[in-house]
């Protein structure tokens, strides 16, 4: 079964965030990066269940993919997929996640 695919605002912020960032020494890197996060989203359509649950929510339907060193946050609900965060993976979840109200 196919999933809608949705970017939560806070998602797209952090995906312009991290191409910013990485921009500043290379704007090829930033644009592939860019668009490896972006198919990795979009293979979620049809594999939601591939991420694992995110051990510090512990919800079923909160899950996660590794893209590199990132963290590609989503939620997986009744036919569709919405990306909640994309965040670096040696942060800790918890202060970015509580300032959201995730």
């Amino acid at each position: 079964m196919a999933h809608a695919l949705k970017w939560a605002e806070t998602a797209l912020d952090d995906l312009d965030d991290i191409a910013e960032f990485i921009a500043r020494d290379s704007p090829f890197y930033a644009a592939s990066f860019v668009e490896e996060l972006r198919a990795a989203a979009r293979s979620l359509r049809t594999l939601g269940e591939r991420g694992r649950v995110v051990p510090e929510v512990g919800d079923s339907s909160v899950r996660e993919l590794f893209v590199k060193s990132y963290r590609l946050i989503y939620l997986l609900g009744h036919g569709e997929v919405t990306i909640l965060a994309v965040i670096h993976g040696a942060r800790d979840l918890a202060d970015p996640w509580h300032e959201r109200g995730g």
